[in-house]
């Protein structure tokens, strides 16, 4: 489904799962599930300090505000709760007689014969396993489903530890093919697009935070609802996504998801935490995975599994979007990173220059209207990979004298030998002294959130730059920029080369035309 079509919700769930140490607060928390969108909350009554059965169950039934999920987990499958597994499951068994909506029992439980599936009162069961150690084969993954469908359960659910996003598509794999209701889900960084795409494969559940109570490797309850929107999610939804590692700190689902929501294209942006990149590429071979983002640190690497390479991306060597192309499936790889930085660069020092304005606005001469305000300038760039690689072929394209420092010094040779450039040890940038005049670019993450503070040039250098651009943009703007303006510099936020690089990038994923002002409009609110 594209541009123009009509989607339509989903029979996905959206829960909260909570756990407070008292009942009071427990109750408060459901109220706030309920207000930040929770469809349903699953409680965790091994997290409540002294807990007593009867009182507290009857307590949090009669005050609830959302159906309930009741869990009471022991330590042995990921839970708090050390004491008697007897009590435990008549614990259990008292909450589906107070009539709770869904019991959780784990698979061990109920092969034991400790517990009678159908619960008298009308609650449903939720029959659940843990797998702690490796993801299990396919093969071995539908054997487990099968003895889960065969306790007579309403519900089935799995979760899984996985160390790779790849073992991810077999959980998909096994939603898709479920003759139940089924919960499958994978925990932690590498597991997250297992919350936002289940409802593609036809999964009942999704897990997603309280605001104030945010949980490792899970959207938050607004991010599900606003950003995600996995109530829109189907079988057709194209998948879109940031391969990078880290990619905590990406902001395109923040941007690409409204946008496509704003032009009603069927698609849905995730951040990819991939370790390797064959693997991934390999494993999510399905044209459903229609083009990525590609981050820190895969953007040289990634080319070697591009089929093909455009034309502009090509003598940069570095990707940064990659799209499948519908006839035949094969993987093209652009990079938007070029121009996204040099015209954000370019257009700060044009905006802050009048006498260029005017020369340029009154010539012409079409070769006197294209010429660069970076034309001839000392052009520093710190960085000489993916991003650094692009913004130097963009510096060369406009005459700019560039020099280059990267913690690798072979890399930086090499990219200076390409961009006719010069290169410098990287040990000698705290005590290089540019030209006055001169453009400063950082391509390294120095300076990326958590690690705010750092600056990767000597701070009395800055008043020497007309301009200070850095790639980084969490926090939108770094201790570098703020240092530079403070020493009289034009700053160039890496937040304006994402959002260039961005537009161009939708324009590839949909085939169509980015709304420009909508997604600036989104950027100023939300970076």
């Amino acid at each position: 489904m594209g541009s123009g079509a009509k989607m339509m919700n989903n029979s996905t769930m959206i829960c909260a799962p909570l756990m407070a140490e008292s009942v009071e607060q427990m109750v408060i928390h459901m109220h706030k599930a309920k207000e930040q969108g929770a469809d349903v909350v699953e409680v965790r009554l091994d997290h409540v300090v002294d807990f007593n059965p009867l009182r507290d169950l009857a307590i949090l039934l009669q005050h609830k505000p959302l159906p309930v999920v009741v869990v009471y987990r022991p330590i042995s499958e990921g839970g708090m709760y050390e004491g008697e597994e007897e009590i435990r499951v008549d614990a259990l068994q008292i909450a589906g007689e107070l009539g709770a909506d869904y019991v959780d029992f784990e698979l061990k439980v109920v092969l034991d014969k400790q517990v009678k599936v159908n619960m008298p009162s009308g609650s449903k069961v939720i029959v659940s396993c843990h797998l702690n150690g490796s993801t299990p084969s396919k093969e071995d993954l539908d054997i487990l489903v099968g003895t889960m469908q065969d306790t007579g359960a309403d519900i089935i659910k799995l979760v899984l530890n996985v160390a790779d996003i790849t073992e991810i598509e077999r959980v998909f794999h096994l939603i898709s093919s479920c003759q139940m209701p089924i919960i499958a889900t994978c925990v932690g960084e590498r597991g997250f697009i297992s919350q936002i795409l289940s409802p593609k494969y036809g999964g009942i559940l999704v897990y997603g935070s309280l605001e104030e109570k945010p949980i490792p490797g899970l959207p938050t309850l607004q991010s599900l609802r606003q950003t995600y929107k996995v109530d829109y999610i189907n079988a057709d939804t194209k998948v879109f996504g940031l391969i990078s590692k880290p990619v905590s700190h990406s902001k395109g689902p923040i941007l690409h998801n409204p946008s496509f929501q704003h032009i009603n294209y069927d698609g849905i942006y995730v951040p990819m935490f991939v370790d390797d990149l064959k693997e991934f590429f390999k494993i999510y071979s399905s044209r459903d995975f229609a083009g990525f983002s590609v981050g820190i640190p895969y953007k040289e690497a990634v080319v070697e599994f591009c089929d093909e390479v455009h034309p502009l991306a090509k003598p940069i060597g570095a990707v940064n979007t990659i799209i499948r192309r519908p006839i035949d499936g094969k993987l093209i790889g652009y990079n938007t990173d070029c121009e996204g930085a040099i015209t954000a660069i370019e257009d700060a020092l044009i905006g802050t220059d009048s006498l260029f304005r005017l020369l340029r606005k009154g010539c012409a001469n079409d070769k006197l209207t294209s010429i660069s305000p970076i034309l001839g300038k000392q052009f520093v760039l710190v960085g000489a990979g993916g991003a650094g690689r692009a913004i130097a072929f963009g510096a060369k394209t406009r005459g700019a004298r560039i020099v280059i420092f990267d913690i690798d010094f072979n890399r930086a040779k090499f990219l200076a030998s390409a961009v006719s450039g010069e290169v410098m040890h990287f040990e000698d940038l705290v005590t290089f002294e540019p030209e006055k005049g001169a453009i400063l670019a950082n391509a390294t993450p120095i300076g990326m959130h958590p690690n705010t503070d750092r600056i990767p040039v000597a701070e009395a250098t800055l008043k020497n730059y007309q301009l200070v651009f850095d790639a980084v943009y969490t926090p939108r703007k770094t201790t570098l920029l703020k240092d530079a303006e403070n020493a009289g510099a034009i700053i160039v936020s890496g937040v304006e080369m994402f959002f260039r690089q961005a537009v161009g990038q939708f324009n590839l994923f949909t085939q169509g035309e980015a709304p420009v002002e909508f997604m600036r409009e989104l950027v100023l609110a939300k970076f």
